[in-house]
């Protein structure tokens, strides 16, 4: 079997790491990889390391003509069984593709997050494009989301199918130690985000609830490392940290190689989304046994159930979340409770190997089944 993956990624995120992890287990079931990405982008570098055959171009709009003739050629050369499609815009570039050239082939859709409310009749009909066969999701809560914009005749082609993370006998080990780096002391209860600075992200709340902590609870006590991609959005996160006095409090690191190997040097990791799929972060939080407060998003409900193994809170509540955080300082007892349920919860539905598993399992569904174009 030959799949072909398909990424639009010029930027490095949760769902480009998630790709390198499919890509080391797709061999155990021979399945030959091969990825058409864009040329110069984190996503060529590191999929270059691994056994898949890279095909890519530079930058174009995926509806352009070098676009869809590179596809194409891509396509039809390669005798591709299943092309994979792991971005919106690699959506567009095979619909349109598609409409044009007629690929005829057994297509995949991953679909990976929550967009705001408001759905153009573009999208609406590229995701309900009749030639993709399969659209798979990322969490209960995103097939419902995302089933809202299908047709009932498209819902029939939602499958569920959790992100992984790859369990290592030695973990990455951080290219350094925080506390040391930024001058943190070992008293200081440490917090931490990992986040790029994006509007989904809603930093703004996790600067709120550090106030809330700070200012109206009085407790001094406390660090908040932020890391993450730097964006347009950055300087108004940071004149929000200059205004609330918090610049003793809260650090903005840009974005940190390895990022997710600094989880076990926090006391409790915190995610304040508005919207999400995953979030990716919150599987690593649980791998690397750091206690987690989030909002009430993406897969949260899934993976966490309140005060058992974490705490969830509903969207822009700082207060909220700024009382939950306090209780896991205040009872380390709590943190160990947390951490060891989550590494159960980890083991049972979110390594690698099962994520591995169940995307070879929809792509033998799809093969199975007669292709109709």
């Amino acid at each position: 079997m030959t799949v072909l993956h398909v990424s639009g990624a010029r930027s490095w995120g949760g769902n480009e790491q998630q790709l390198m992890y499919l890509m080391d287990e797709l061999p155990a079931f021979n399945v030959t990889q091969k990825l058409f990405c864009f040329e110069d982008t984190r996503l060529e570098g590191e999929a270059s390391k691994k056994d898949v055959e890279i095909l890519s171009v530079p930058y174009c709009k995926p509806y352009s003509s070098e676009y869809r003739n590179e596809l194409y050629r891509i396509v039809k050369e390669n005798k591709i069984d299943i092309i994979h499609l792991h971005t919106s815009d690699a959506v567009t570039g095979y619909v349109v593709t598609d409409l044009l050239k007629k690929l005829k082939t057994r297509t995949l859709f991953a679909r990976k997050g929550i967009r705001g409310k408001k759905t153009s009749l573009l999208s609406k009909y590229k995701y309900n494009y009749r030639n993709i066969d399969t659209i798979l999701c990322i969490s209960e809560y995103v097939k419902t989301h995302f089933g809202k914009i299908l047709s009932d005749r498209n819902k029939e082609k939602l499958v569920v199918v959790y992100n992984g993370i790859k369990v290592q006998d030695s973990r990455p080990e951080p290219d350094f130690q925080l506390r040391e780096k930024y001058g943190i002391p070992d008293d200081l209860f440490l917090l931490g985000s990992i986040a790029n600075h994006t509007a989904a992200k809603d930093l703004g709340v996790l600067i709120e609830t550090m106030n809330k902590i700070v200012h109206e609870h009085g407790i001094k006590n406390i660090r908040l490392i932020q890391m993450g991609d730097f964006s347009k959005l950055t300087p108004g996160f940071k004149s929000m940290i200059a205004e609330r006095k918090l610049e003793e409090y809260i650090i903005m690191t840009d974005f940190l190689k390895n990022a997710f190997s600094f989880l076990p040097q926090f006391d409790t990791f915190v995610v304040t989304s508005e919207r999400e799929g995953g979030p990716s972060s919150l599987v690593e939080a649980l791998y690397y046994k750091a206690p987690i407060v989030s909002t009430r998003v993406g897969v949260v409900d899934e993976v966490i159930e309140d005060g058992v193994n974490g705490f969830s809170v509903p969207i822009k509540s700082p207060g909220l979340m700024a009382e939950k955080i306090l209780k896991i300082k205040n009872n380390p007892a709590l943190k160990t409770q947390f951490t060891e349920r989550s590494y159960e919860i980890f083991l049972q539905k979110f390594t690698a190997e099962r994520y591995g598993e169940a995307t070879f399992a929809v792509y033998k569904d799809m093969m199975q089944k007669e292709l109709r174009r």
